[in-house]
């Protein structure tokens, strides 16, 4: 700190330089800029023209079927045979076009069960389904 001495008594000067403190910040933010658009650059893709835009999904365009570690189906809340599952999407799919499958497998349940679900999908030209998983990594 320094001291002034004006004339009888001395005044201590408390005040913080905050002009190197100005010139970090300017600086990081200098680098931040730069070096933003480098992280979110992807590769440069010219895709094709055509198709439709993805529409919104709401709950009634969303079927969710879950197979248990044991191997049984379960639709709407309620056990069922593989057999009415696929049938009763089948007629869901007819009245609504825009429907989505959720498969909730149990990681423990046969591949085999899996594969059949997507099987009757796609003899009733059912193509968008998407395979649920959990987030959280394991710990």
């Amino acid at each position: 700190m320094r001291r002034f001495s004006q004339r009888s008594h001395l005044v201590t000067l408390s005040e913080i330089n905050i002009t190197p403190l100005l010139d970090l910040a300017f600086v990081l933010l200098i680098i931040f800029i730069i070096t933003t658009p480098l992280l979110t650059q992807s590769v440069d893709l010219k895709l094709p023209n055509g198709g439709k835009p993805d529409m919104p999904l709401t709950k009634r365009d969303i079927r969710t079927v879950e197979i248990t570690s044991a191997g049984q189906y379960r639709f709407e809340g309620g056990e069922m045979r593989l057999r009415d599952i696929i049938t009763d999407i089948a007629r869901d799919f007819r009245s609504n076009p825009r429907l989505v499958v959720y498969i909730r497998a149990d990681k423990a349940c046969r591949y085999e069960q899996v594969a059949n679900l997507l099987d009757g999908c796609q003899k009733y030209k059912i193509s968008r389904y998407s395979l649920r998983m959990d987030p959280t990594p394991p710990k």
